[in-house]
């Protein structure tokens, strides 16, 4: 764990994938489902992994090379099976539930950023019970706005008010720690997830931690530290 813990943070903004949920199978499976229908047979999964995290259309473009055209089919293609099955294949990591009602009891203001869209957020946390643990949920829009991680960010701060010096970022990738130094919050990045560790740390995140359980005690320590 690297940082040094502090009492100054109010307010949390957590990634989804990768950060609260495993959501490999449910992505993936969309990925090889849309490649398949660009005439693109895609077998290792490992390939498809770098999918979770970033904008769909970034990465149609630079993990395998499509077109515009052929990206924006992709990105349809794969919202089709992720709107009723993919969103599914999902789980939330063990002690993620217990910790985000430790944060609300202590009177944290939780908040959710993804690059997903935003209408798939709400579903997938109402779908596992955590909605009311957030006071605040935004992701992309289906126009394609709001899909970069710093975008969807000032997004949150501007629509709750939270306090740029009482607010920290929670992710697994680079994008959510460049998204947080882009609107001057803090970032911790969690090792557990699936962005590639060594970029994550060279986006240097304010803290960092390797587990589940390591996140869910530094985040209790903020709020123990908070209520002194």
């Amino acid at each position: 764990m690297a940082g040094s813990a502090g009492n100054q943070y109010k307010s949390i903004i957590f990634d989804l994938d990768g950060t609260l949920t495993d959501p490999r199978i449910g992505i993936t499976s969309c990925v090889r489902h849309a490649l398949l229908s660009a005439g693109i047979q895609e077998g290792d999964i490992g390939k498809l992994l770098p999918y979770i995290g970033p904008p769909l259309a970034r990465s149609f473009r630079e993990f395998h090379g499509l077109t515009p055209v052929q990206v924006e089919k992709a990105i349809l293609d794969y919202r089709e099976r992720f709107s009723t099955l993919g969103m599914y294949e999902n789980e939330v990591y063990t002690g993620i539930p217990e910790m985000l009602r430790v944060l609300k009891e202590q009177g944290f203001f939780l908040a959710l950023a993804t690059s997903k869209l935003e209408i798939y957020a709400i579903d997938i946390l109402k779908h596992f019970a955590l909605d009311s643990f957030f006071d605040f949920i935004a992701g992309s829009l289906r126009d394609g706005s709001r899909s970069e991680k710093g975008d969807v960010i000032r997004h949150v701060i501007q629509s709750t008010g939270f306090q740029l010096e009482e607010t920290l970022m929670v992710g697994d990738t680079k994008y959510d720690i460049e998204g947080a130094k882009e609107n001057n919050i803090a970032s911790l990045a969690v090792a557990y997830g699936y962005g590639t560790w060594q970029d994550t740390l060279d986006a240097g995140p304010t803290y960092t931690c390797g587990t589940v359980s390591e996140l869910k005690n530094l985040l209790i320590g903020f709020a123990e530290r908070s209520a002194k």
